[in-house]
């Protein structure tokens, strides 16, 4: 199927170029994929909430996940670290597999589960205490020894926020502007050493600079880690990410509304050459 004119759209007249070389992964299509979802659906009470989703996710990428509100991007991101379990009345079915073990077996310990898959949440959520002991909060509660100080320093400097913030560590976090609130929330993230970064609309409150510098950040962190994106940006979803998942919405028999997984490729395909309708009519405005 033709995509028309996608690409011109999404192409480098509008500064856009789709999976542009800065952002691209060097690291190979893996035998042994970091999340293998299969047949997922996600309830919420008795609403099925999201459909019959499969996808892979490779080692050290930047994956997105768009499609329009409703669509369950967010519902599915969250099945990655079992954030759903803190839903009353959530539940999943299918498998969720993470470097090769079921993520929900019952003898997998949740909070294990999201130390080693964190997540930045799209409305930055620094705690109320200092720059340093936001940074610090999480290796103290996990009983991490060593230096502190040159942990706090580590994390900020791969959260590109350590020449910004290094003269005022005990000022409070909320000092911080927006961007810079993300970025601590970030670090924070780091200091826990996650082996993924999920990130859920991170720029969607951020301007134009701010939002570069979390591009720019996650390019940056997936030499190190692998990163799941939901966002509504599709600028956004062409210039970071090396692989795209197209969600949306559609109507049950019963006038209930699911969200399902439509096509999940390579990024420069989804914007130049997509092979369902549905994604090209998304990603050329006709809906969404």
């Amino acid at each position: 199927m033709p995509a028309g004119n996608t690409a011109a759209q999404y192409g480098t007249d509008r500064g856009v170029a789709p999976h542009t070389a800065r952002y691209h992964s060097q690291t190979p299509d893996p035998v042994v994929p970091v999340f293998d979802v299969r047949g997922l659906s996600v309830f919420y009470g008795d609403n099925k909430a999201v459909r019959d989703v499969n996808l892979k996710v490779g080692p050290r990428r930047i994956t997105a996940m768009i499609g329009p509100s409703g669509c369950g991007k967010s519902t599915v991101l969250r099945t990655l670290n079992r954030m759903n379990d803190l839903i009353p009345g959530a539940r999943v079915e299918g498998k969720v597999s993470y470097n090769g073990e079921d993520l929900y077996a019952p003898d997998v310990d949740p909070t294990e589960v999201r130390r080693r898959i964190g997540m930045v949440f799209q409305k930055a959520n620094p705690f109320p205490k200092s720059i340093y002991d936001n940074v610090a909060y999480g290796p103290r509660i996990n009983g991490v020894r060593g230096n502190m100080d040159d942990l706090v320093e580590e994390s900020l400097t791969k959260a590109a926020l350590w020449d910004e913030v290094k003269d005022d560590l005990k000022e409070s976090a909320f000092a911080l502007s927006g961007g810079q609130q993300q970025r601590l929330c970030i670090a924070r993230t780091i200091a826990v050493n996650p082996e993924v970064i999920l990130m859920d609309e991170p720029c969607s409150a951020l301007d134009p600079i701010a939002t570069l510098k979390i591009e720019d950040l996650m390019y940056e962190l997936a030499r190190d880690y692998t990163i799941v994106i939901v966002t509504h940006n599709m600028q956004q979803a062409a210039r970071v990410s090396d692989r795209t998942a197209f969600f949306t919405a559609g109507v049950d028999e019963a006038g209930d509304r699911y969200g399902s997984l439509v096509e999940y490729d390579k990024t420069e395909k989804i914007f130049s050459n997509p092979s369902d309708q549905r994604t090209e009519d998304y990603i050329s405005g006709r809906f969404g």
